[in-house]
């Protein structure tokens, strides 16, 4: 018989500003077994931070620190010269923030991952992704740190590298993300993508925009929660995996229980 594949899906939460909302974090929260939740530099504040770090504690839902540019006018999609050593410094900053409100919720921060552009930007450039490593180290050594598989930031973070995959993004034949720039880059039919994702688990696969098959390592799949029909989206992912015989659980930290 073959072993039970095992795999987390995280979703990136907390990212309203203000009286502004995006997603429904709390539906969310009751499907992912991790929660990626936004620092302040491309979304969230202090109120929804805490909020966010409540309603995950509550339900079981590791919490990660999504660190990005500090660039809340283009939600962080837009690529910053940063200087590396500064940074390092911001990534320490907005994981020493969230944590705040992790550990004032019962829980605390269990991994970091980037977001939006500094996510691929640490794809290719080994300066930045060097600096984020910097920034996570800093703050805690040990601590996880959640990217794409074959990029320079798990290259940088070696043993506490964990590779992830997308459940609703297009890839290249190269295992790349497709930018969002380009037409069909974000894939929105629930249940195309809910097959995906059994693939991804089962059999570390995923079919390129080209029509080919890639190999796709990974330990999380990532559910985007900005995206239209993301609830409806998840719920069938999830559904899918356990069906299938998933297994689903956090990555980060043998404290954190099935669901």
């Amino acid at each position: 018989m073959a072993p039970t594949a095992v795999i987390d899906l995280n979703c990136d939460l907390g990212e309203g500003f203000g009286v502004w909302t995006l997603g429904d974090d709390e539906a969310l929260l009751g499907v992912v077994t991790s929660a990626n939740v936004a620092c302040g530099f491309h979304a969230g504040d202090p109120s929804i931070m805490r909020a966010t770090c409540d309603r995950a504690a509550a339900a079981g839902v590791a919490v990660g620190a999504q660190v990005s540019y500090r660039d809340l006018a283009g939600f962080g999609r837009r690529y910053i010269d940063v200087v590396p050593q500064e940074l390092a410094d911001e990534v320490t900053y907005q994981i020493g923030a969230l944590d705040g409100f992790a550990r004032a919720a019962g829980t605390r921060v269990a991994y970091v991952k980037p977001h939006g552009a500094l996510y691929n930007t640490a794809v290719t450039d080994e300066t930045q992704a060097e600096a984020v490593v910097e920034g996570v180290t800093r703050f805690s050594p040990d601590l996880p740190i959640l990217g794409l598989p074959g990029s320079r930031l798990l290259a940088a973070a070696g043993s506490r590298g964990v590779p992830e995959a997308f459940a609703d993004r297009a890839y290249t034949a190269a295992g790349r993300l497709v930018s969002r720039r380009e037409p069909e880059a974000v894939l929105h039919d629930a249940a195309t993508i809910a097959a995906r994702c059994v693939r991804l688990a089962v059999e570390g696969t995923v079919r390129s925009i080209d029509d080919t098959d890639v190999a796709v390592s990974a330990r999380s799949i990532c559910v985007h929660g900005d995206t239209p029909g993301a609830v409806e989206i998840a719920r069938e992912v999830r559904t899918a995996l356990l069906d299938a015989g998933v297994q689903l659980r956090a990555f980060a930290g043998d404290e954190w229980s099935p669901r």
